[in-house]
């Protein structure tokens, strides 16, 4: 079963920039529809962006739609979520995992959450 460690978050100020990353273990991250989810204080998890086995389809959140690009390097078993143009909306604990991945829509596999990386967006 995949393990996933995130990384990259921080405070930024509103209009910035984050890339955030995670580092997949336990498996072949290429073999796996991956995505990117978000929880904010007192809300439900939400999923944010995914990337298709194959990479034949890929989601966004009509939130986040021309803002964030999700990418992932199989060479190194890691995905990317590079975020731009951050709104105080954005701010929440991130979460990466493996995902069912269509070009509308986007659900999570298993239970577990890992520990996640918070986003801050102030100013």
């Amino acid at each position: 079963q995949l393990q996933f460690v995130e990384s990259g978050g921080g405070l930024v100020q509103p209009g910035g920039s984050l890339r955030l990353s995670c580092i997949a273990s336990g498996g072949t991250l290429d073999n796996y529809g991956i995505g990117w989810f978000r929880q904010a204080p007192g809300k439900e998890h939400e999923g944010v962006s995914c990337i298709s086995r194959s990479d034949f389809a890929t989601y966004y959140a009509d939130s986040v739609k021309g803002r964030f690009t999700i990418s992932r390097d199989n060479a190194k078993n890691t995905m990317y979520l590079q975020m731009n143009s951050l709104k105080g909306e954005d701010a929440a604990v991130y979460y990466c995992a493996a995902a069912h991945c269509w070009d509308r829509d986007m659900s999570k596999e298993g239970d577990s959450w890992g520990q996640g990386t918070q986003v801050t967006v102030s100013s």
